[in-house]
């Protein structure tokens, strides 16, 4: 019921910077709460940050300071821009919807995009 489209992965330097954006095909004021996640070879797929319909933010350890989550409702979009890159942050990055509707919670996910930190 609800589509989610990644963009803004690619290549960046160490220390560099990079905004991905994520649109939903629905209005993101009806969804529970949006959030990135992503997937390193070897590792399981880890919570980064999320957002939550009223607006209430939270981040994993290693990211925070450094990544900031946040929403544009007009645009039914979510975006994770994330500062000073590490090369520990290379991994797919996956963009996550839960919603809460006909008593039941439903979970969204989008295709993923790379995201490569190396010099």
């Amino acid at each position: 019921q609800v589509q989610l489209v990644e963009s803004g992965g690619g290549l960046v330097q160490p220390g560099g910077s990079l905004r991905l954006s994520c649109a939903a095909s629905r209005s993101i004021g009806s969804i529970n709460a949006m959030g990135w996640y992503r997937q390193a070879p070897g590792k399981q797929r880890e919570l980064v940050a999320a957002i939550t319909s009223g607006g209430g933010t939270n981040y994993a350890d290693s990211v925070k300071g450094r990544f900031t989550i946040s929403r544009d409702n007009a645009k039914n979009t979510v975006y994770l821009q994330m500062n000073s890159l590490k090369p520990e942050d290379t991994a797919v990055y996956y963009c996550n919807a839960k919603q809460y509707v006909a008593a039941t919670w439903r979970d969204y996910w989008g295709q993923g995009t790379q995201v490569t930190v190396s010099s």
